[in-house]
């Protein structure tokens, strides 16, 4: 039987545009409307970040980031200086792009780097907001916020994760012979994706 051409990184670069753009869709029609205890919301946007950076890499993971975070800072109801998702999720996006390298090891790491990243990027937005002087960004506000928007956002992590491996699975052959920054090793897409005993 002949085996699937292989996708091109042009069809790559736009499996990712549309993730993140159906993220950022849900973010604003369904999860910001969600009426849950505590007044916030699951991040899908940093989700999506966090898991096409722990699939793809660094590079992929930052770029992404950046790009997400700057459609997040700019869509309605954006009410908070420019260029604050787009500084956290980039560095977020980076950051488990190099923590992608565990994931050959342990089948069970893409859950708590999914963790790890939700709540890096929830305390560094609520970081950034504490250092320009957001009135909202205020330590008693943070701090009860903090926990209940990690715990969402973990919540909603496996839903985001299995979208983003089932639309990116087609990567998955021949990405190690290439070589290339944008790759995503079979032995670790295996373990994200639950073949391997993990998520």
């Amino acid at each position: 039987m002949l085996n699937p051409p292989e996708a091109s990184p042009a069809g790559r670069t736009a499996v990712t545009a549309l993730l993140i753009v159906a993220a950022l869709i849900l973010q604003v029609s369904v999860a910001n409307r969600l009426p849950l205890p505590g007044g916030v919301q699951p991040d899908l946007v940093l989700l999506a970040v966090v898991a096409l950076a722990l699939v793809a890499g660094s590079m992929t993971g930052m770029v992404t980031g950046f790009l997400a975070g700057l459609a997040a800072d700019i869509i309605p109801p954006a009410d908070h200086t420019l260029g604050r998702y787009a500084l956290v999720y980039c560095l977020i996006g980076y950051l488990c792009g190099v923590a992608s390298t565990e994931m050959d090891r342990q089948s069970a790491v893409p859950f708590f780097a999914v963790a790890a990243g939700a709540l890096a990027g929830t305390v560094l937005y609520a970081g950034t907001g504490m250092m320009l002087g957001d009135p909202r960004a205020e330590w008693a506000t943070v701090s009860s916020m903090v926990p209940l928007q990690v715990l969402y956002t973990v919540l909603a992590s496996p839903f985001v994760v299995w979208a983003v491996l089932r639309a990116t699975r087609r990567y998955e052959r021949g990405e190690r012979s290439r070589g290339d920054g944008l790759s995503v090793p079979v032995a670790r897409y295996r373990a994200m994706s639950g073949r391997g005993g993990g998520l």
